[in-house]
């Protein structure tokens, strides 16, 4: 076979290093062991390595700016994104306890429904630079910057630079990606160090030394402080991977492999024993968990409940046991990843990866059990499937965001396998699988532009007929000459990404708040109104659009049985690009439900059935007369005020920059504060005011302690009207 030395496209094509020593030292002749010469300073950051081309850290460092600029692009537009965890971060740098807790107010009276490792990033910015939209999500873009650092390092490693940019390029331009690393859920830190940990394993598989495992885990500990039970999808395949393919014996694999699940417990564990053994009485409650345990969080409504959709205290579960059936969340199956709600989001190049992934695994089939690059394989490629699967089957609640986890893996595959197979191009075989790659990378591509006819109309045809051209091309790759084939395979990179491009060109240049948000343009991932799709025409629960969740000025719209029992969610409506209305602006994440998220946007009461749902995912707007009334004498008081759900007690708390006691948790269904503990904060004068027409009323949780305060607040004390919002004085009795 020929070999090609094309810039850029050179390959490690050293892939038989012998073991590692028993004792874990590097193998003799690892690819690092050359690599010990320094550049000083400013010169070895802009060289890199001594026997690179001399274009590759300049194209890397180049992607790395193109990302943080792309990013960075119109950020402000999505203010404080999600009100619910800004107001944490806001909270945060005011009290330490409330930082460490992962409390929603500075008062600690609950934590969010999740553990506080993402927003510790922000809250330390916010301490550092005040608040703003800014300091909020600067965070999470630089997140994004150093996860396509982290797999073009990975990839690198053992593909080539090329492959490494590819990778870095592809993960970049993902659209759900360009979504989440500008917005401040904890999906951003998750995707970073799940992308940290493949990396650490395949460092580790290369010479078989302890200290890589050990910080994988290390990794995975503290994504597990980050989202939970979702930092251990890919752990399966990890280990899997690392016990046979390590080169050192059985015995010390088994040891390491112990080690790090020791490091898995010690990064992620710390936190949870000081929460576990704290005193109840003195920390604030666990949101998300009916009986103020972190444990019942983590296996209840953040774990189990994910996969069989019997979450205590949600809003309902998704499709039944099997798969296949219509649920709340959508429907699941083999092709949710390719559904008219999911696909716009993550699967341009799912198919293009499944065929390289496949591809790859042939062309180092008769390698030995060490092989690095058949390791680097299943590890990346092992995750990917692994959390694809988990995401198409489970049953609970399932956000299209979610799918941000596999765009790391997706990207990783996708780079390996064009330079696998690239080098092996003169093989039919190879370059047949290239052709493959692209034309179902173009085929798909049409498909999901079709899928929304009226964004960019014209550009489906050209990336399918690029796509059909470059394929030709790539099929006598290794006959042809070198520039004609490196055309080929350019057009066939322009073709695969011109699609998720425009997409996510689509999402930077729209703003983001709320809940529930989605990648792309108008109707790009809606809930039924495709194939695959559930019942109902929008992207929450029973076929509706989430109240405020807009896909673009023609939706938003609440639709036909848009919440469970059918019926348009109270507080619904609005023109906004994902929930977002024309006065979200300067960081005050306003959203549609209206002042106090009542029915019809007006502020109406709760009573004792439940509260309005607009004020559940998309909190309120607060005006200034709200906002003068709450700040007037606020420093005597722990709480200016109390709302039920999180949503309108995180506007509330943000408009005003004082702590706002979110009663009933996200949901309004968590047990916190009981009546007689309300009844107490009431008589020690500790808060001022609550505020009316609050969301609750989650399926399964107890909405009716949120239920009895509001009657009885509703029945003691004197209401005030300020605007189209009611508030009642805690301190004004009306007898």
């Amino acid at each position: 076979m020929t070999t090609h030395h094309d810039p850029l496209v050179h390959l490690h094509t050293d892939r038989t290093h012998p073991p590692a020593d028993e004792d874990g030292g590097p193998p003799s002749g690892a690819p690092s062991a050359h690599r010990r010469s320094r550049r000083p300073g400013f010169g070895r950051l802009w060289r890199g390595r001594p026997e690179d081309p001399r274009r590759v850290r300049p194209a890397f460092l180049g992607l790395l700016l193109a990302t943080a600029v792309l990013y960075l692009y119109n950020l402000s537009a999505s203010g404080y994104a999600n009100s619910f965890y800004s107001a944490a971060v806001q909270a945060g740098s005011q009290s330490w306890k409330a930082f460490f807790f992962g409390s929603l107010d500075a008062g600690n009276a609950i934590t969010v429904d999740k553990p506080p490792a993402a927003l510790w990033p922000m809250a330390l910015a916010v301490r550092i630079f005040g608040l703003s939209s800014w300091s909020v999500l600067v965070p999470e873009v630089l997140m994004g910057v150093a996860t396509v650092a982290v797999v073009y390092a990975a990839v690198r490693r053992r593909f080539g630079p090329a492959a490494g940019l590819i990778a870095g390029a592809v993960l970049a331009l993902t659209p759900v990606a360009a979504l989440m690393f500008r917005f401040n859920n904890p999906d951003a830190l998750l995707a970073l160090l799940m992308s940290v940990a493949c990396y650490l394993v395949v460092r580790a598989l290369e010479d078989g030394r302890t200290k890589w495992l050990v910080w994988a885990g290390a990794a995975i500990g503290f994504a597990f402080l980050a989202k939970t039970l979702q930092a251990f999808l890919i752990l399966p395949a990890l280990a899997l991977v690392y016990g046979v393919c390590a080169p050192v014996r059985l015995r010390k694999r088994l040891g390491q492999l112990a080690l790090a699940t020791a490091a898995i417990v010690v990064s992620g564990g710390w936190w949870v024993a000081v929460v576990e053994l704290w005193p109840a009485s003195s920390r604030p409650y666990i949101g998300g968990s009916q009986h103020n345990s972190f444990l019942e969080l983590t296996f209840g409504y953040n774990g189990l409940g994910r996969l069989n959709g019997e979450e205590t205290g949600s809003v309902g579960g998704g499709g039944g046991p099997g798969g296949g059936s219509g649920g709340q969340w959508g429907e699941t199956g083999w092709d949710r990843m390719f559904n008219s709600e999911i696909g716009g989001q993550i699967s341009w190049l799912l198919p293009a990866a499944l065929i390289l992934l496949v591809a790859g695994l042939v062309a180092t089939r008769r390698a030995g059990r060490t092989d690095t690059v058949r390791a680097s394989f299943l590890v990346w490629g092992g995750s990917l499937l692994m959390t694809a699967a988990v995401f198409s089957y489970m049953a609970g609640i399932f956000h299209q965001y979610y799918t941000v986890a596999l765009a790391p893996y997706l990207a990783a595959v996708v780079g390996m396998g064009a330079a696998t197979l690239w080098e092996r191009r003169e093989r039919i075989w190879a370059s047949l699988a290239l052709a493959a790659a692209v034309t179902a990378s173009a085929a798909w591509g049409y498909v999901l532009l079709d899928r929304t006819p009226d964004y960019l109309p014209w550009l489906k045809v050209p990336v399918l007929a690029g796509g059909l051209v470059a394929a030709l091309g790539l099929v006598f790759a290794g006959r042809l000459g070198r520039r004609t084939a490196l055309a080929a395979a350019g057009l066939g990179l322009v073709a695969s990404l011109a699609a998720p491009t425009a997409y996510t060109l689509s999402t930077l240049r729209e703003g983001h708040s709320g809940s529930i948000v989605t990648a792309g343009p108008s109707g790009a991932s809606m809930r039924g109104g495709g194939p695959g799709g559930g019942p109902g025409g929008g992207g929450f629960p029973g076929g509706g659009n989430a109240p405020g969740q807009g896909q673009g000025q023609n939706q938003g719209q609440g639709g036909p049985g848009g919440f469970p029992g059918g019926g348009t969610a109270p507080g619904a409506g609005g023109t906004g690009r994902n929930g977002q209305t024309p006065n979200a602006q300067n960081g005050q994440n306003a959203q549609n439900g209206g002042p106090a998220g009542g029915p019809s946007g007006e502020g109406g009461r709760m009573g004792a059935g439940g509260g309005g749902m607009g004020g559940l995912l998309n909190g309120a707007e607060v005006g200034d007369e709200a906002k003068k009334l709450l700040e007037t004498d606020a420093d005597a008081y722990t709480w200016v005020a109390a709302s039920v759900g999180s949503q309108n007690a995180a506007s509330y708390q943000l408009g005003t920059g004082d702590p706002v006691m979110a009663i009933g948790g996200f949901n309004g269904t968590d047990p916190s504060p009981t009546l007689a503990q309300f009844k107490e904060y009431v008589a020690d004068g500790r808060i001022h005011y609550f505020i009316g027409g609050g969301a609750g009323g989650g399926m399964g949780g107890d909405s009716a302690t949120a239920s009895r305060i509001t009657s009885w607040v509703e029945a003691h004390f004197k209401e005030v009207t300020v605007g189209s919002a009611t508030f009642y004085d805690l301190t004004s009795p009306t007898a």
